[in-house]
């Protein structure tokens, strides 16, 4: 089961979501549907369509989208990253918010952290796995 995690001064669900190297903390209050990431609307920051959409699904899946407003705080890592952080920040964020949204949440995988993180360098290696290329004279 999911934490319950609530701001003591206004109320706001919270929610935490990490991916790669990259941690949001968001912010859900009851609003109108404004998405605001570090101070910038969603298109702005985020002007690939395919990060967008990604960022929004567990919204769409659980019918809040026009419900709820959504500050988040990003840092870390690429696009990707983020828009993967920020995805698992709203679903833990909106079961904070409405426990009834936890089933939809877990069915749909949006509170599973994806491990995968990026492979670090090994002394004597050129990178990860490669070695040096081996010179018979």
């Amino acid at each position: 089961m999911v934490a319950v995690r609530k701001d003591k001064l206004t109320n706001d669900a919270l929610g935490t979501g990490r991916r790669k190297s990259s941690v949001a903390r968001v912010r859900i209050r009851p609003g109108s549907g404004k998405i605001t990431i570090n101070k910038r609307e969603l298109e702005e920051y985020f002007p690939i369509e395919q990060d967008r959409h990604f960022l929004l699904e567990p919204l769409e899946n659980s019918g809040k989208r026009n419900e709820v407003d959504v500050i988040i705080r990003v840092h870390g890592g690429g696009n990707t990253g983020q828009s993967g952080a920020c995805r698992m920040g709203i679903a833990r964020a909106l079961v904070s918010f409405d426990m009834e949204t936890f089933q939809v949440m877990r069915d749909e995988g949006f509170l599973t952290r994806d491990a995968r993180m990026k492979e670090r360098k090994k002394y004597g290696l050129r990178g990860a796995r490669r070695g040096t290329q081996f010179s018979k004279r």
